[in-house]
């Protein structure tokens, strides 16, 4: 028998990152050159709050309104390149948007075949709840296209599914393709977020031309069915596709060396990353185990109402400045009838002695209060600082006066079986398709501790930032934190992997010094992935910190300085 010859590469792309990000990203990767697959991720944790909340107003909603706006300029250039498009807009209503996107398509006159996934929805299942959804893989994603979709619409899934899913469809692949799935789930998690994989939010952007970070193009791999990619853009776009580009997006997000996933469990400690020629990098070497005997539930809550207000306190007696209105203000709120639950208060001392400006002379004092009642976080508020407004301290002023308070959420997850959803694709014609899941799961277990190459030999050291010689990204999991960090060059690595423990990461950063911390190690690309857990309280929306989202965490700690050796700066 003739062996079947080897399917042409998969060239997927991607025009979205989150809910709101570029409008005409769409159109730009749909003109910008060859594709097969666009696809757009556009949820997050956040995000399903925000889609909750749209639900509660109109049933009929609940999904990334952008997209529909986005598609109908686009709907015909997708139809004229054959480009099929693969996205999560669809948020927590995806059979809605799949029927706007019919009607879209029936008054624009192009024919267009809609299919959408369902199955995610597990609100019904946690009375409470604003929104439930359990993250499903790409075998849903994989039906619709095998039938002919067009267009998919998913609601929640892995933002990796988005890339699984057409691989599937592609090559054939079976559940049991271990390998090749892992290298189809670590191309999606650099796709996922967009232009952080072309440049964006990246560590070294300063050795970068400006005028190429201005406006970075969206990435695209080129998979093949061996399970390796190369990451790529259009030629002639912004940004950057470099090791350290595709190496910052693979260390976002992520936690140990087992990345698991509904689809397969992908190993990133067998990822090699090389240059494959001016923004192009390959992949390859991806391990894949089966996948977990679970998937992920988000479970997104409404905690109650939130305000803020922020002191401006300038020039000299800063502190005591400080402890006078925190004093007067925590008097007034414990005396109040409504008090609130939960009061907070930081003070950023933003002001230098004997500054040219006001703003530079200036610290900030945030007060934060929670509580479930809106008037104990509104009037309440309100009332106690304004009326201090000449009976404080000098120079008495704020950012902005307090409002009514707004709702915050909470967001926990849980695991159930992979069998308790009913998984099912739905096609154009109304025919549905249940997707049975994976026969084979396994338990990720923590991997053996890897070898470490030996230190740097002795010498001559300075005191200098971390970010000299290392990079790092950081990001949200649920109320946990990550920051991955990462070498260069193997001398760097020698000295980063030795230096950088987990005590020295919690003296470097104060505020995880009382929280769990837990360090990865990953020598194929010379990284540490470090996991705060708990330091966003009940996640992003619950807003418990300066930085909710941890965002800028990993710069924090490139700022801090060490005993660097020379022979590295």
């Amino acid at each position: 028998m003739t062996p079947a010859a080897p399917r042409s590469p998969l060239r997927i792309g991607n025009a979205s990152g989150f809910y709101g990000d570029r409008f005409d990203a769409l159109r730009d990767m749909l003109t910008g050159g060859p594709l097969d697959i666009l696809t757009g991720d556009y949820l997050a944790e956040l995000t399903m709050l925000i889609l909750g909340r749209d639900r509660l107003k109109d049933p009929h909603r609940g999904y990334a309104k952008t997209f529909l706006r986005q598609l109908e300029e686009c709907l015909g250039l997708a139809h004229d390149n054959g480009v099929r498009i693969v996205t999560n807009a669809g948020g927590l209503n995806p059979a809605a948007l799949a029927d706007a996107v019919r009607e879209l398509a029936d008054r624009l006159g192009i024919p267009t075949r809609v299919a959408h996934v369902e199955g995610d929805d597990r609100t019904p299942h946690h009375p409470g709840s604003l929104a439930a959804h359990a993250y499903l893989g790409g075998a849903g994603i994989a039906t619709c296209l095998r039938e002919g979709a067009d267009i998919v619409v998913t609601g929640r899934v892995t933002d990796a599914a988005l890339v699984t899913g057409p691989a599937v469809a592609h090559f054939g692949w079976t559940p049991h393709d271990h390998d090749r799935l892992a290298g189809a789930v670590v191309a999606g998690h650099v796709l996922e977020c967009g232009t952080q994989a072309t440049g964006g939010n990246y560590a070294f952007f300063t050795e970068h031309d400006p005028a190429r970070l201005h406006r970075p193009g969206f990435p695209l791999a080129e998979l093949h069915e061996d399970g390796t990619s190369v990451i790529t853009k259009h030629d002639g776009t912004g940004g950057i596709i470099d090791l350290g580009t595709v190496t910052a997006q693979l260390l976002y997000e992520t936690q140990g060396a087992r990345y698991a996933g509904p689809d397969v469990t992908a190993r990133l400690d067998t990822v090699t990353l090389t240059q494959d020629g001016p923004d192009r990098v390959r992949i390859t070497g991806a391990r894949g185990e089966p996948p977990p005997p679970t998937l992920k539930v988000g479970l997104n809550k409404l905690g109650g109402f939130r305000n803020e207000v922020a002191f401006v306190l300038t020039g000299l007696d800063i502190e005591r400045k400080a402890d006078l209105v925190r004093d007067q203000m925590q008097t007034a709120l414990d005396a109040a009838k409504t008090r609130p639950a939960d009061i907070r208060w930081d003070l950023a001392r933003t002001d230098h002695p004997d500054a040219p400006t006001e703003e530079t002379a200036s610290a900030l004092l945030r007060l934060v209060v929670r509580d479930p009642d809106q008037a104990a976080v509104g009037r309440t508020l309100s009332g106690a600082a304004i009326e201090l407004a000449l009976a404080s301290y000098p120079g008495f002023h704020v950012l902005a006066p307090p409002g009514p308070g707004s709702p915050y959420g909470v967001f926990e997850d849980e695991y159930i079986p992979q069998d308790a959803v009913d998984h099912v694709a739905v096609l154009d014609d109304g025919r549905r398709i249940p997707v049975t899941p994976p026969g084979e799961t396994l338990v990720p277990e923590p991997p053996e501790e890897p070898s470490l190459p030996l230190p740097l030999p002795e010498g001559p050291t300075r005191r200098a930032p971390l970010g000299l010689v290392a990079g790092a990204r950081s990001g949200d999991k649920g109320g946990n934190a990550n920051v991955g960090v990462w070498a260069r060059t193997d001398d760097a690595w020698r000295w980063l992997v030795h230096e950088l423990t987990t005590d020295r990461f919690q003296t470097l950063i104060s505020e995880s010094r009382h929280l769990s911390v837990v360090r990865h190690v990953l020598p194929n690309l010379r990284a540490l992935n470090f996991v705060v857990e708990g330091i966003l309280g009940e996640g992003v929306a619950s807003q418990a910190r300066f930085d909710p989202q941890a965002k800028a965490l990993g710069e924090w700690l490139r700022s801090r300085h060490l005993d660097i050796p020379e022979a590295l700066l």
